[in-house]
């Protein structure tokens, strides 16, 4: 039980995002004893991902813990001994902030009779709702208000999972690291292309002929919840970065499936267009003309080793890359693709040294898994803190979730942290202790300089540039639309990333805050869709918006430990999301943090051979 765990542990790691759950995996895989406890009922923090009632439901605790000042249920002023000092924690969650909801698909309950009598009117299409009155208009029953998780045990393959929807096998799931030993698949990871059969199990249709769009209702979408694996953060895997790495080494890869990004899109002059990425895409473009395709070829092939010819750029070093591609003669057409489709940068914060290695990060991804450098793990972001998790447990980790921490205790005269007591009065020891740093206090954190994220996650009835195939996966850089305005990443998910419902989209918009979310990011959605209600005479140029949530999430990557007021020299940070597409900064964050704990084990190694793990008492 929660309640009577042991009273001392190597490590104790508050909160479970995945530079957490990383840190968790790879402390008990080298031999120490791991709690791992989080207040929320569910694993990934801001990394997580929830089903479309899940999603309303953690909206509507995200009020209710605004609204209400939560009292602890033990006192622990008694535990602490005259030497002793404590350090509070924070009490609830403060790193999301201006949460707007929109709904505008028809409630018209149709078919749907079984939610007949739990909806109730329709909320006005062109106003945004309140976040009280949103969730009271889905109606949900109070069973459905709960994230399928409980406490102290190991994440399950997916929490949020259809209970009808047929799991993958282990089998399945990942190719072995046996098969790279032998010359087979070169990684231990498992992709899903949508030639694939499986695309059959997920019912997708490939009609040459262009089909009516369905009319997808709020009731169904509520209906179909489970369908939906919504994140709070939006990243994908870069084929050759850290945490593709990671996943493979440690043989972590063999608990989660992926799925290729079918293709990059440009948005310019109004327009959404495919970008060409290999060799062979260039030259069948008919987007560029010939003498642009050996252009391009010629400018791709001097950045993979850009290093060896710094007289080429030393003089704009520190200038834009923007500024750069103007020297290089290339076309503005040329110009566009690079800078926001391939280094995916902003004219006017990218230097040239950075927009240059993301140009051959770009390059060095092509090819391990598709004509794309990315990857996107299926059932959302939030599966991979949960695959660490999975591993810590496996090598002995105990789980809590909905387990408070009250305070650390610090001893005086050394100042470093002794222990933590929780929300039960139980007093925990340890060596170490790894905090996330939305559960510090406002003291702690006083002189802390936060940035902001802008995000949105819509649901959509078709993608924003269609094809034969209603199965692709789309990344887009939307440039800045405005003067002072950041670019905006949009990312589009198909239903056979088991994000979303059939017949529709999950597109999720990220940037650097400016203002409130909606005032970011709203422009951009209003460039790309098209309100359900708006429509005039099917009008099919743009998809049809049927619900929308903007909120701005705290990014806390860039902060330093001497910011923090009065943090014990045993208790280290872990940050929240980047705004960064890929997830560099967390597993970085992770490995650097694990050797300044343990500077003599390696991080995260690969797995014993179960024919040499010898039990005690075995001769």
């Amino acid at each position: 039980m929660a309640d009577k765990l042991p009273t001392e542990f190597d490590v104790v790691i508050i909160g479970t995002g995945l530079p957490e759950s990383i840190l968790a995996a790879a402390c008990s895989r080298s031999g120490q004893r791991v709690l791992h406890v989080d207040s929320r009922s569910y694993y990934g923090g801001n990394w997580a991902s929830f089903s479309f009632t899940g999603l309303l439901s953690w909206l509507k605790d995200y009020q209710q813990n605004h609204d209400i000042e939560e009292d602890m249920t033990t006192s622990w002023q008694d535990l602490i001994h005259e030497t002793e000092d404590t350090i509070a924690l924070c009490k609830k969650d403060e790193t999301i902030q201006h949460i707007e909801v929109f709904c505008y698909a028809s409630q018209d309950v149709g078919d749907s009779t079984q939610e007949s009598d739990a909806l109730q009117r329709s909320l006005s299409p062109k106003a945004s709702a309140t976040l009280a009155e949103s969730l009271d208009s889905a109606g949900l029953p109070k069973e459905r208000h709960t994230v399928y998780c409980s406490s102290h045990e190991a994440p399950s393959r997916h929490t949020e999972r259809s209970d009808t929807e047929p799991s993958p096998s282990p089998a399945d799931a990942v190719s072995s690291l046996e098969k790279e030993k032998d010359g087979g698949d070169e990684t231990g990871i498992q992709t899903i292309s949508d030639g694939d059969k499986d695309e059959d199990k997920l019912g997708v249709e490939d009609n040459t002929e262009q089909p009516k769009r369905n009319r997808i209702t709020y009731p169904q979408m509520i209906k179909e919840s489970r369908r939906f694996n919504i994140d709070l953060v939006s990243k994908l895997l870069y084929s050759q970065g850290s945490l593709i790495d990671l996943l493979i080494k440690s043989n972590v890869s063999r608990y989660a499936e992926f799925k290729n990004v079918t293709r990059i899109l440009a948005f310019r002059e109004g327009k959404v267009e495919q970008v060409p990425c290999s060799r062979a895409d260039v030259f069948n473009s008919k987007e560029l003309t010939m003498v642009e395709k050996r252009m391009l070829m010629k400018f791709l092939t001097f950045c993979l080793d850009y290093e060896q010819h710094s007289d080429e750029y030393q003089d704009f070093e520190q200038r834009s890359f923007s500024e750069y591609l103007k020297t290089k003669k290339l076309t503005p057409n040329l110009q566009h693709f690079i800078l926001h489709s391939i280094a995916m940068t902003s004219e006017s914060s990218c230097t040239t040294l950075d927009g240059l290695k993301a140009t051959k990060t770009f390059l060095q991804c092509l090819g391990r898994f598709g004509n794309t450098p990315f990857i996107f793990p299926l059932y959302g972001q939030g599966e991979i803190p949960q695959c660490f998790c999975r591993m810590c447990a496996v090598f002995g980790g105990i789980y809590c979730l909905r387990h408070k921490v009250q305070c650390l205790v610090v001893d005086k005269d050394s100042r470093r942290c002794k222990g933590i007591i929780d929300h039960f009065g139980q007093r925990i020891s340890a060596s170490y202790f790894i905090v996330e740093d939305s559960y510090l206090s406002k003291e702690t954190c006083s002189n802390v300089p936060y940035k902001q994220i802008s995000r949105a996650v819509l649901i959509t009835d078709q993608s924003i540039l269609k094809t034969d195939s209603d199965q692709q996966i789309s990344i887009l850089v939307v440039p800045p639309l405005a003067p002072g305005s950041s670019s905006v990443r949009v990312m589009e998910l198909c239903s056979s990333t088991m994000t979303c419902m059939k017949d529709s989209y999950l597109v999720h918009l990220t940037c650097f805050s400016s203002k409130t979310a909606r005032e970011d990011l709203e422009p951009v959605v209003q460039q790309l869709f098209i309100p359900f209600a708006e429509v005039d005479k099917e009008e099919l140029g743009r998809p049809r918006l049927l619900w929308a949530l903007y909120f701005n999430m705290r990014d806390s990557s860039g902060v330093s430990r001497s910011s923090y007021c009065g943090l014990p020299s045993n208790v280290y940070v872990c940050s929240g999301p980047d705004c960064g597409l890929g997830n560099e900064h967390a597993v970085k964050q992770a490995e650097t943090l694990f050797h300044e704990i343990f500077p003599s084990e390696e991080f995260c190694p690969p797995p014993p051979n179960p024919e040499d793990i010898i039990f005690e008492g075995e001769g």
